[in-house]
């Protein structure tokens, strides 16, 4: 009997993109159910990757976000070479982000043509724009032979902690004997992604107001903006009171999850819940949430997909001209579909 093939992924750098870079994780271990899969990330995110069965382990890389750690990223792979990888497979297309496998002398190493990397990798994939269309696409793809086009693309699936809910319903005094909806106003690639606001705070006070809970999620620098929507309506404002894993657990607890496309948006997905989004520099057929519980709203204006931070016109209407009304109306169709 041959050995199991042990993979090292070098992951991705945003929340978003690593959980959908669990599909690629799943697709290896369903045709290799032995394969030993080990990511390389981010510190940040190894609480994420620790929710992902088909993880053996995350290993964390000690640099910063586009720190270039020629002598850090040297160190690792040497210390990583008794690990004996097979395959390697490098998710992002930069020059830093192919040293470690190769200085941890994997044999075969994958990625996408970028920055130069010729010598770093020996399996150069060109990048198909057209058939690899979306982001998860292209994690997948190269996790397959060369001339394979992905098919079939697992959805993301968080373990979720029985223990740790009952910890945070416990520590936060949370009600979950009603519906909760979670609201997530944060985007980290910026305003252009982010419906206004004062909309998050009329859906949350007239959620509040029909015996619904609301729950503020996010990161400390969503914070201001969790107050600024739960008001004195007797939301909860959990932006920044809690770590990422506990956010996993949280969205599993609620029943609906209005977002930004945002890294948020692919947790709650891979959560459970049911996600209304709403899209407006960002397109949904590029940056899909993987899950078939979901409702869109993307307006698909003719400025838009601008894929910018901040909108290039000054007026935003790809978000302010979804109105309330419209996610609010969304939100008590998928609750009272959960109820029957």
């Amino acid at each position: 009997m041959s050995e199991a093939k042990r993979y090292l992924v070098v992951g991705p750098s945003w929340v978003g993109d690593m959980v959908m870079a669990q599909s690629l994780f799943r697709t290896l271990r369903e045709r290799e159910p032995a394969a030993v899969v080990d990511v390389l990330a981010p510190q940040w995110s190894l609480p994420i990757i620790a929710r992902m069965p088909e993880v053996r382990r995350g290993i964390g890389l000690p640099a910063v976000h586009g720190e270039f750690a020629f002598g850090v990223r040297r160190q690792l792979g040497l210390q990583l070479r008794p690990e004996s990888y097979d395959h390697a497979i490098i998710l992002p297309r930069s020059f830093k982000s192919a040293l470690v496998p190769f200085f941890a002398n994997v044999p075969l190493r994958t990625g996408f043509r970028g920055e130069m990397r010729f010598g770093l990798l020996n399996d150069i994939r060109q990048l198909d724009r057209a058939a690899l269309d979306q982001t998860v696409k292209r994690f997948v793809a190269l996790g397959l032979k060369p001339d394979e086009v992905p098919h079939h693309i697992p959805e993301p699936r968080l373990t979720v902690d029985a223990a740790n809910q009952k910890a945070l319903i416990e520590n936060y005094k949370l009600d979950v004997s009603r519906p909760v909806v979670a609201l997530m106003p944060g985007a980290s690639y910026g305003p252009a992604k982010c419906w206004p606001l004062n909309y998050y705070a009329l859906l949350a006070e007239q959620l509040v107001g029909q015996g619904i809970g609301v729950w503020v999620l996010g990161s400390a620098g969503d914070r201001a903006a969790g107050e600024q929507i739960v008001g004195s309506n007797a939301g909860f404002n959990l932006a920044g009171e809690t770590r990422l894993e506990d956010t996993v657990d949280l969205l599993a607890l609620c029943q609906v999850a209005v977002t930004n496309d945002s890294g948020l948006m692919h947790v709650a997905a891979a959560s459970g819940t049911h996600v209304i989004a709403q899209y407006g520099s960002s397109s949904p057929d590029y940056t899909p949430a993987l899950t078939q519980h979901k409702t869109i709203h993307y307006l698909n204006l003719e400025c838009s997909p601008c894929f910018k931070r901040e909108c290039p016109l000054g007026h935003l209407n790809c978000l302010r001209n979804i109105d309330v009304e419209r996610v609010r109306a969304s939100v008590e169709q998928v609750l009272a579909l959960a109820s029957v």
